[in-house]
């Protein structure tokens, strides 16, 4: 029996919309779903529970009428929570998980055994982002259905072990859904995932850069215009190591000093400060380097299949010359 996510093969592409602190929201999951990749955001971008339930609400009601309407069936959505002793909403907003059976649920910051069996009482999927393979094999024994592997130069709370050591490092004793993250932009970097092993591909900095997302243009300009050695890694501003666009770090008036301290990590006393924080320094990966534009995600999604393809069609034909 298989232990990938069944929803795989009924994907346009194998692509999941990373859930990015502030620029996730309702219309990009939805427009995300519409064209056939799974669309993320989470709980936490809104600032109550209360919104998180009608954020909730307005994406079933999206997909449910675009379904109905065109005979075509959604991608599954997902919700990222931080499952921190510190976050005072987990609770809550699990049971808002369970009540509305979100299908998929991504957890970072702690894989929890009891957060797994309440998401697996109505048939929903737990994935766990990981940075490396002691994370990962407590998440797995957590009984978790997939594993994001957050490799280095990805945006965010992003790990430092390159995509393919870290891919076959895991492989080697977890057999379920394996997700890839970390400067993938492009449809070929999408087909580059699933070559080292991956199932999916895990996209965040290239989803900043739709129409939907909630960035503002000078965010959207700011990453056309970096590149790679413009992203900075700090744990001086969350508490917990991510990658940021060096341009906003120096905007807001960050040291060279700042950027060597480290902060304790505390959702309960520190969610509005980092909220106001990542409002003005921004997270982005290397996969900077290959953004030129912004798009709607139904012109992306288009690109981003035709690349992919393109890219597999090569591929086929260095088979044909290899090996000898």
């Amino acid at each position: 029996m298989s232990q990938k996510a069944p929803f795989i093969n009924d994907l346009s592409l194998p692509v999941i919309a990373a859930p990015m602190f502030l620029i996730s929201g309702p219309q990009l999951v939805i427009e995300c779903c519409k064209n056939g990749i799974v669309g993320t955001f989470p709980a936490l971008n809104q600032r109550t529970s209360d919104g998180f339930e009608e954020w909730l609400i307005e994406i079933k009601t999206a997909l449910t009428k675009f379904e109905s309407e065109t005979g075509k069936k959604a991608a599954p959505f997902g919700v990222n929570l931080i499952v921190h002793p510190t976050n005072p909403r987990l609770e809550a907003d699990i049971k808002l998980c369970v009540k509305h059976k979100v299908p998929l649920i991504i957890t970072s910051l702690g894989a929890v055994s009891q957060v797994v069996d309440a998401i697996h009482s109505y048939g929903g999927l737990v994935f766990h982002d990981v940075i490396k393979k002691r994370h990962a094999q407590k998440a797995a024994g957590a009984g978790v259905d997939g594993l994001i592997l957050v490799a280095a130069g990805a945006g965010g709370h992003a790990g430092t072990i390159n995509p393919m050591t870290l891919v076959a490092e895991i492989k080697k004793f977890y057999d379920k859904t394996i997700i890839l993250s970390g400067c993938i932009s492009t449809g070929r970097d999408i087909a580059s995932a699933l070559q080292m092993g991956a199932d999916l591909a895990y996209m965040g900095t290239r989803f900043i850069n739709v129409q939907e997302s909630k960035a503002t243009d000078a965010y959207k300009k700011m990453i056309m215009e970096a590149g790679a050695s413009d992203v900075v890694y700090t744990a001086a501003i969350s508490g917990v190591h991510a990658n940021f666009l060096g341009a906003s770090l120096k905007a807001a008036g960050i040291t060279e000093e700042d950027l060597k301290k480290d902060r304790k990590v505390d959702f309960g006393k520190e969610l509005d400060t980092e909220a106001k924080a990542w409002k003005t320094i921004w997270s982005a990966g290397q996969g900077v380097a290959t953004i030129e534009n912004v798009l709607p995600v139904s012109e992306l999604v288009n690109s981003l299949k035709s690349e992919f393809k393109s890219a597999i069609e090569e591929q086929i034909k260095v088979l044909n010359i290899f090996p000898k």
